[in-house]
């Protein structure tokens, strides 16, 4: 459908396939688990002209007849300069949309995503978390056995980091496509298809006979597995309400950089064992059991449900005034683009909340990175270990991530008491974990540069220093990326997609560039002085969650684009 609005002498609904009292038209009521002052992570943000239509709950209502009137629920975007949608501008536009029957899900809807039963909501957020895990395991697989793949194709460290860093490029490039595709198309193609096309792109990797084609096939794999990193986290949002998804959005919001951290320890195992190549086959094998998890993925996506819906009654009934919302005032192909592509490099350039919370998230997933580069530096270097042995001592991040994921429910469940408090909760609310989580990120730092060789020489147990560091640096990367990114989602409800799309792209420029040099960087700094010196920069970022916690309001107000909440 176009923007314009249908004629207002169309005919009344009746004889629907569902059944529904007479009156086309009910009040909406809300689920006991919505809260409508948070963000709508299922409203299609970079599809739909909002600056026409403003938003809506459509998506979120149930109602006895599954309609709403478009003129009872559209509204401002949130802002401290809210402007009335262009629509509701017009005087004779909104006397004709008052005619207009947005669809919604019907009370105990069985199309509704969020009357699953709670264990099949948590089967399929394992099923989100396995696929998110499956692409960022295999960004860092390959560190596992560096040498026979320099050997292999004689080149040097940096030119083999590039399978690294390419892939995570694509893990940058690949959501600006594959988020908008899934507003549109649902999140059932988006999980399937470019799995599919990931599987594929696996095999020249394994059978590469040059260098060229391995990083080539490594940028189109990070590409193609990035679709989990773009939709998992709608996903979640798609099937548990906003006061109920605490705990699946920490387990999102922990895959990213958990499933890294498992490359580096199958990856050398299966080189040391049976050669680089078998990485490759291996990792094919893990992500074709994923793609095969994810063709069993039903639709979640409400916007897309609720328009396959409407377009049914449309042709069922005649009746052209049954619509959505994203039908009603969908964006053109201009606007999509500058959405998704201009407006996210527009908002770093202008919004301080997003930049520096964008280039602390950077930090942390570089430096995360770093330890895949550096942990082989101390231990395959002075302990003598070898690759898969390397690969175990990683693991240290994952105990920190563990304890990451108990701290988080309880953070959530202190920021809902204060959201349901008469006071209510504020976006500033959201810090607190980046708050307890921060200076664990510098202290980890300083831990591995100052308890490892020269300082500490090799021998015995002296190995249990560095491999500790890991613990703190799992708890702050975790807490810190959980609170800063429900931060940014908070603060700019009105056009989240843009937010979040550029903190991605600053992310994995980070991930990707941090190979490209780290190794030498320990190498001619020495292991205490380098890893001091990412210590010293993190130690810098640490008052920026307390900086924008006391001032974080202040700064909003001067802002056109941040929530005044």
């Amino acid at each position: 459908m176009s923007n314009s609005l249908p004629p207002s002498n169309t005919p009344t609904l009746h004889d629907f396939p569902i059944p529904v009292p007479s009156s086309p038209v009910s009040r909406p009521h809300e689920p006991r688990s919505h809260n409508p002052n948070e963000v709508d992570l299922s409203f299609p943000y970079r599809t739909t002209n909002i600056a026409e239509g403003g938003l809506t709950d459509e998506y979120r209502f149930t109602s006895a007849t599954g309609f709403v009137s478009a003129g009872e629920v559209l509204r401002p975007v949130p802002s401290h300069v809210p402007q009335t949608p262009k629509v509701l501008q017009d005087p004779e536009k909104a006397r004709r949309l008052r005619d207009v029957k947005l669809v919604t899900f019907l009370e105990n809807d069985p199309e509704d995503p969020r009357n699953f039963s709670n264990a099949y909501k948590w089967w399929l957020t394992a099923c989100y978390g396995i696929s998110v895990v499956s692409a960022a395991f295999a960004s860092a697989v390959i560190t596992g056995d560096f040498e026979d793949v320099q050997a292999e194709f004689d080149v040097g460290l940096v030119v083999a980091s590039l399978s690294v860093s390419l892939m995570v490029c694509g893990f940058g490039i690949g959501p600006l496509l594959w988020a908008p595709l899934s507003e549109l198309y649902g999140r059932r193609p988006l999980w399937i298809i470019p799995a599919f096309i990931y599987v594929v792109f696996n095999i020249p990797c394994a059978v590469a006979t040059n260098i060229q084609t391995l990083l080539i096939c490594r940028f189109f794999c990070g590409i193609f597995s990035s679709a989990p990193f773009a939709i998992a986290g709608g996903a979640i949002a798609d099937i548990w309400d906003n006061d109920e998804r605490g705990f699946a959005i920490a387990l999102f919001a922990a895959a990213p950089y958990g499933g890294p951290v498992l490359g580096p320890i199958v990856g050398g195992f299966v080189g040391d064992a049976i050669g680089w190549r078998w990485i490759f086959w291996i990792n094919m094998m893990f992500a074709g059991a994923v793609f095969v998890m994810e063709c069993t993925l039903p639709e979640t996506y409400a916007p897309v449900i609720l328009r396959r819906r409407a377009e049914r009654l449309r042709k069922e009934t005649g009746d052209e005034n049954i619509a959505t919302e994203q039908e009603l005032f969908k964006s053109s192909f201009g606007e999509m683009l500058q959405e998704n592509m201009i407006r996210p490099f527009a908002m770093l350039a202008t919004e301080p909340i997003l930049l520096l919370l964008s280039l602390y998230i950077a930090l942390i997933y570089g430096l995360l990175y770093a330890f895949f580069f550096s942990f082989p530096i101390t231990f395959l270097e002075d302990y003598k270990f070898n690759e898969g042995q390397t690969g175990v001592a990683l693991t240290s991040i994952w105990v920190g991530l563990l304890l990451a994921l108990c701290a988080t429910p309880l953070l959530e469940k202190r920021y809902l008491r204060k959201s349901q408090s008469k006071a209510g909760a504020e976006p500033e609310d959201r810090l607190m974990g980046m708050m307890v989580g921060a200076p664990a990120i510098p202290i980890s730092m300083f831990i591995f540069g100052w308890t490892s060789p020269p300082v500490v020489l090799p021998g015995g147990g002296n190995w249990f220093g560095p491999v500790s560091s890991g613990i703190p640096f799992g708890f702050g990367m975790v807490t810190v990326y959980f609170s800063a990114n429900a931060y940014l989602i908070e603060t700019f409800s009105g056009c989240v997609a843009s937010a979040l799309a550029a903190k991605t792209v600053i992310r994995s420029g980070s991930g990707a560039a941090m190979p490209l040099f780290i190794t030498a960087m320990y190498h001619n700094m020495g292991t205490q002085w380098a890893a001091s010196t990412w210590g010293f920069i993190s130690l810098a970022m640490v008052p920026i969650p307390y900086l924008f916690f006391f001032y974080g309001k202040k700064i909003r107000m001067l802002s056109k684009r941040a929530s005044s909440a």
